[in-house]
């Protein structure tokens, strides 16, 4: 029982932070943002 709990555990705690990955904002830049551009700047 104890070997099952710390296994469900670790597996838990290996997956976790993968379910928080991911972009979670807008895809358009904010208005007035000078990025990207063209290089070299001028």
């Amino acid at each position: 029982m104890t070997r099952r709990l710390l296994i469900a555990l670790l597996v838990l705690g290996l997956l976790v932070p993968l379910a928080a990955c991911g972009r979670k904002g807008a895809l358009e830049p904010p208005p007035g943002s000078t990025y990207p551009r063209e290089y070299p700047a001028e």
